[in-house]
């Protein structure tokens, strides 16, 4: 059995406070509406992307390309993923 890529990613850094309220947002919108989503630590990515993203995070991305960085809007998060 394949299993798909998560279709929202939100990349983190350890204790970032604006991490944590964008995960809980993103979770609740994606629960709401069955998108699957998960969690990335900025360490764990390239150097290319850690050194794009490094002032930005948290990034949140769908379907692979930026939709947030630093906050995230519930309503444009479900907006976007409708």
């Amino acid at each position: 059995m394949t299993t798909s890529p998560a279709r929202v990613v939100v990349v983190v850094t350890p204790g970032c406070h604006l991490c944590e309220t964008a995960t809980a947002i993103v979770s609740e919108v994606c629960a709401e509406l069955g998108v699957s989503w998960e969690q990335q630590q900025l360490a764990d990515l390239d150097e290319v992307r850690q050194n794009e993203w490094r002032n930005y995070v948290p990034v949140v991305v769908i379907d692979g390309a930026v939709h947030d960085v630093f906050r995230v809007e519930a309503q444009r998060l479900r907006d976007a993923l409708g």
